[in-house]
């Protein structure tokens, strides 16, 4: 009797293993930097009630009207940058997921444009932030004045450095940006406009602060 012809065994394919993302070093240090941020102005915010509470000298104090013009020139550059980052990562990204981290990235020129907005509103706050100084020095109020005069001149000349810092993550992008315009720099972007946007948020709340207890 003659045997059954045997069976083939059915082909079964594997399905490729999901790409994991690239690691995005640039944002994870802008991460850090926030939190690293936060835990220093916590603190002094901490020192200022505490120095306020314990001693008879405290002198409250007319802040400097441009400190709110300065306010609203910040947002209005945070909503710059937005605009920016959002047409720049709008473009064709540069090549299939497979490419190159070199590839060339289409940029749209608008994008560009608002940058250079950002960049000059940013310089308009700085500067502004240096005419608060001047006022409040008119009044007779330097650092060693009185601890709240201390604490204002501290907390605005530190967020002031970090605005700073700000500005140059934010130069750096341009220049990737008309150099080398490609998948890392679509990082750093989104990295620096990250940033950019926390320095907004930490001056509402200086503002706040500085209002309520200076």
């Amino acid at each position: 009797m003659p045997l059954p012809p045997a069976r083939a065994a059915p082909l079964t394919t594997t399905a490729p293993a999901p790409r994991t993302p690239p690691a995005e070093p640039a944002l994870t240090g802008v991460w850090v930097g926030i939190a690293t941020i936060t835990m220093s102005f916590a603190a002094f915010t901490s020192a200022l009630i505490a120095r306020q509470g314990a001693a008879a000298d405290w002198r409250h104090f007319q802040l400097p009207p441009i400190l709110y013009l300065n306010t609203l020139v910040l947002l209005v550059s945070s909503a710059t940058f937005d605009v920016a980052r959002r047409r720049i990562l709008a473009a064709p990204p540069p090549g299939p997921p497979g490419a190159e981290d070199g590839a060339a990235l289409a940029l749209p020129p608008q994008g560009l444009s608002w940058l250079y907005v950002t960049l000059v509103l940013g310089l308009l706050f700085v500067s502004g932030q240096l005419v608060a100084w001047r006022n409040l020095a008119a009044q007779g109020l330097f650092l060693a004045t009185n601890p709240s005069s201390a604490f204002f001149y501290v907390l605005t000349a530190l967020h002031g450095v970090h605005v700073l810092g700000g500005l140059g993550g934010l130069l750096y992008v341009l220049q990737r940006l008309t150099r080398v315009p490609d998948r890392k720099t679509r990082t750093a972007l989104r990295a620096a406009a990250l940033y950019w946007h926390f320095m907004g948020v930490l001056w509402l709340y200086l503002l706040l602060i500085l209002v309520t207890r200076v």
